[in-house]
């Protein structure tokens, strides 16, 4: 029970009471020792019982900063919004009070029926991402009840006691009870990217954040080494949650969102020049104020897009799931968007452009003689035990021990002790009892680094070597000394060494792993491959993929570059081989540095460091626990083809996006344009409130199918982005085409059938709903439509099913109450001339507009510097919580 775990005596107060439940401030208890904080807390090293544990998350609820869980009232909310709308809403009740009742209940059945629809749309979305959230999974270690278990950190309670493992996200603001050569990444509070060295030892109580030594904060990345600590504050009473906190709860938006509401500010400033103009222009005609001001609103409320954010809500909602079943799983919806905008891809070359199946071929001597001496001496210095099992993991152990009579070369041997392999020595060693009682001391590693600790290396081994290496061969040196009374063994030991020979290992090139490069070349991303192996053989394996040239950085190179040196030389090189975690990192960092979207794709725990330092950290399946928890997506299968798919899956839902907004901005733009010119000459209004409203709807119902067409492959090419400019002049040439076809409608409605007030609006209402919505076809593509680029099924039905409605209505029961009237016959034969010439039109100036220079070739966007707070919000995801943060 919890009783037993807690301390008693004068620390049993009502204040240390509430301690051990709220926790401490991480500043306080990095000015006290251990055993202190721990009384403070009410816990001990053995940590807290399950039960206690949940009493304390009861009373301060999850370790969290952000909620994911969906309000069905807030999304309405957000309906509701647009100021337009109300007004419209207001002005339709006025209207009711003043006897223009029918005309008050269309307008109000109206509007309520596009909140529903938007609503459904965005709540349905909405509810796709809560459920892509409550399926990802952050666990920390914790002792509970006397022993280690996996708990969510969301669960995590002040008093927990926690084991901190290399490449992980410190899971609360922890003091530190022991650690080992712990340093932790605390760049994202900040802004310090060299790491911070950890002790035991208390601080002073005015110590800033970055001199809080003994402790370990939530959302700073483990760094180097490892230990356990006692969580002291969670959630935002920690002082990353602090910050998290100050940027709000609720998930960020992308930059598709961020894009949507720039571009409504472009929108609103139009609808508030043309309804201030139409509304000035019907008052100055004496027509009847509130119809004029109903007119008014309802053209401000056509030309906005209200279904947008339901358009993007849903396109990434689809696309997740679009990328489940091509393999891959994205943690947010804001990680499509960042796969999307991906322009370099970091990867390892194991099991990405190689088959990551390695095979033994042979061992050497130093003069390139075959023998098995160094298989041998290979196996002794292996990590698991002498039979071959528990190999830890290490592709080229297991490889060795399934080289033919490895388990019997290794019997009578003993060994006594070990010194494993690590990324900065490049080395493992151990001293092994041989058959006749004498210790052997044997070492093995990169040759490179083997060689130096070698005396008197023979002159053989150099040409033997690189051979090798030039072949693509994976290589292990293997060197030897006499063991003496060797117990323990030092770095400082394994100097003064003897060649043994080489061992051989290969790693063929992955078949399709060529293809999948040029996919990912014509999506514009450039590779890069960061190695622990050899530069020649990274560099072999490259040209034989036909990976294009480029300079090759050592991870000696990597560390002698300052920071501003290394982004010059990461630009221009394409392998980084024998890097360290740390250099990976690194590189990944200046890569950003530069404004480039930057991948990484990596599979063990020295990649975390590096994927939490990429715009987009990408993990496979069968990869560590560590670095899935890294990742902010997983591929099903280790393959470039998979990660090519997810790319374009990105690509494709913001092009979709952006025919929305070209097709609004066009049609739309030129209807009410026209409809405030309409205003000028006529004697009556061209189309009632309520028949602008309902034509909005039909139209916007019909595109709520965009998300599901097809893309063109030149669309892919490069990552898209907002670009305002663009959208304005695309709406100012294609706009007054539109307008252009209403005004020879308004000539077919008055000269030639001689149209009164009712037929005149059924004509408009019918024309500017049939090209507006067939407009899709053609500004949907750059090629030629349907010959040369074919929609998708869902938005050719749902198009033509909105046209073949709106040319029902005026025939159908309804016509009377929505004012309407039966068209002639004659007129569908003008209305077909006037839509294929139109379209005939669009399409010739569609030419015309893309081959401008404005258009072909656009100002470079600015690179994407993302800043502090995006790296606040993409840690802060990890600490979500599908209920109320307290």
């Amino acid at each position: 029970m919890y009783q037993s775990l807690a301390p008693s005596g004068p620390a049993d107060t009502a204040a240390d009471r509430q301690d051990e439940a709220v926790g401490v401030p991480a500043r306080q208890a990095a000015a006290l020792d251990a055993d202190h904080v721990l009384a403070r807390l009410g816990s001990t090293r053995a940590g807290l019982s399950g039960a206690e544990a949940g009493r304390r998350l009861a009373a301060i609820g999850p370790n969290a900063v952000r909620s994911h869980h969906v309000r069905a009232l807030a999304v309405l909310g957000r309906q509701l919004r647009s100021a337009l709308l109300l007004l419209l809403l207001a002005a339709a009740v006025v209207s009711f009070f003043f006897g223009e009742r029918t005309d008050a209940v269309i307008i109000g059945v109206i509007l309520l029926l596009s909140v529903a629809l938007g609503f459904a749309n965005e709540y349905r979305a909405e509810r796709a991402a809560q459920a892509l959230h409550s399926q990802v999974r952050h666990t920390a270690v914790v002792l509970r009840d006397g022993h280690e278990q996996e708990v969510d950190v969301t669960d995590l309670v002040p008093g927990d006691v926690v084991r901190l493992i290399l490449g992980q996200v410190v899971p609360a603001d922890v003091r530190l009870l022991e650690c080992t050569g712990l340093q932790c990444d605390e760049s994202v509070l900040t802004g310090e990217s060299a790491p911070v060295p950890k002790d035991l030892e208390p601080v002073d109580g005015a110590a800033a954040l970055a001199e809080l030594t003994c402790c370990a904060l939530m959302g700073t990345v483990m760094h180097a080494g490892g230990g356990t600590g006692v969580v002291v504050a969670t959630g935002g009473r920690a002082e990353f949650g602090r910050i998290a906190l100050g940027l709000g709860e609720r998930q960020p938006e992308t930059a598709f969102q961020v894009g949507l509401r720039r571009f409504s500010v472009l929108l609103l400033q139009v609808a508030a020049v043309l309804t201030t103009g139409i509304f000035v222009i019907n008052t100055m005609l004496h027509r009847p104020l509130l119809d004029a001001l109903l007119f008014s609103l309802a053209i401000a409320v056509g030309i906005t897009p209200q279904l947008l954010p339901a358009v993007v809500s849903t396109s990434l909602a689809a696309g997740s799931r679009r990328l489940a079943r091509r393999k891959v799983l994205v943690k947010r919806l804001v990680c499509i968007e960042d796969l999307g905008d991906m322009d370099i891809l970091v990867t390892d070359k194991t099991g990405t452009l190689t088959e990551g199946r390695i095979t033994f071929e042979k061992a050497l001597d130093p003069a390139g003689t075959a023998g098995d001496d160094a298989i041998l001496l290979g196996l002794l210095a292996t990590e698991g035990a002498l039979d071959g099992d528990h190999l830890g993991g290490n592709p080229l152990d297991t490889a060795l021990w399934q080289a033919p009579g490895a388990a019997q070369l290794t019997a009578g041997h003993h060994r006594l002790v070990g010194l494993p392999f690590d990324h900065e020595r490049q080395l493992s060693s151990a001293v092994v009892q041989r058959p006749d009682g004498t210790r052997l001391l044997v070492t093995k590693g990169a040759p490179e680094t083997v060689l130096t600790r070698c005396d008197a290396v023979p002159a053989t081994a150099a040409p033997v070597l690189a051979g090798l290496f030039a072949a693509g061969h994976r290589v292990v040196a293997v060197a030897t000394k006499d063991g003496g009374r060797l117990s323990t063994i030092r770095e400082s030991d394994e100097t003064g060494l003897h060649l043994a020979g080489f061992l051989v290992f290969r790693d063929p090139p992955k078949q399709g792993a060529a293809d999948s490069l040029r996919r990912l070349a014509e999506l514009g991303i450039t590779v890069k491959i960061c190695t622990g192996d050899n530069p020649l053989v990274a560099e072999k394996v490259c040209a034989d993929l036909g990976l294009p040239d480029g300079t090759t950085l050592t991870g000696r190179d990597v560390s002698a570059l300052d920071d501003e040196q290394l982004a010059e030389a990461a630009a221009r090189a394409t392998v980084f081989a024998r890097v360290s975690p740390e250099d990976k990192a690194r590189v990944v960092r200046a890569l950003r540095g530069s404004g480039r979207a930057v991948g990484f794709l990596g599979d063990g725990v020295n990649d975390a460091l590096a994927l939490h330092a990429a715009d987009i950290g990408i993990s496979v399946d069968s990869a560590t626990d560590v670095a899935k928890d890294a990742a902010d997506a997983v591929l099903l299968e280790k393959d470039l083809g998979v990660l090519a798919d997810g790319v374009a899956e990105g690509r494709r839902i913001f092009a979709n996006t952006i025919k929305y907004v070209l097709m609004g901005t066009s049609s739309n733009f030129g209807n009410m344009f026209s409809a405030a010119g309409a205003s000028l000459l006529l004697s009556f209004l061209p189309m009632l409130p309520s028949q602008i409203l309902l034509n909005n709807l039909l139209y916007d119902t019909g595109q709520l199918t965009i998300p599901t067409d097809r893309v063109d492959a030149e669309q892919l090419r490069a990552p898209s982005h907002w670009d305002i400019a663009f959208i304005r002049r695309f709406m100012l040439c294609f706009g007054p085409v539109s307008s252009l076809f209403d005004f020879l409608t308004f000539w077919v409605m008055l000269g030639l059938f001689h149209a009164g007030p009712v037929l005149f609006r059924s004509g408009w209402f019918v024309e500017s709903l049939a090209t507006q919505t067939l407009v899709i076809f053609a500004i949907r593509t750059r090629r030629i439509p349907f010959l040369r680029s074919r929609p998708s099924v869902p938005l050719l039905a749902a198009s033509l099913g909105v046209v073949a409605l709106g040319v029902a209505l005026p025939f159908s029961p309804f016509a009377g109450t929505l004012g309407f009237a039966p068209l002639p016959p004659a007129f569908f034969l003008a209305l077909a001339a006037l839509v294929v010439v139109y379209l005939v039109l669009i399409e010739g100036t569609k030419r015309w507009f893309f081959t401008r220079p404005a258009a072909t070739a656009p100002a470079v966007p600015a690179r994407r510097r993302r800043g502090h707070a995006h790296r606040i919000h993409r840690r802060a995801s990890r600490f979500s919580h599908p209920g109320p943060l307290t």
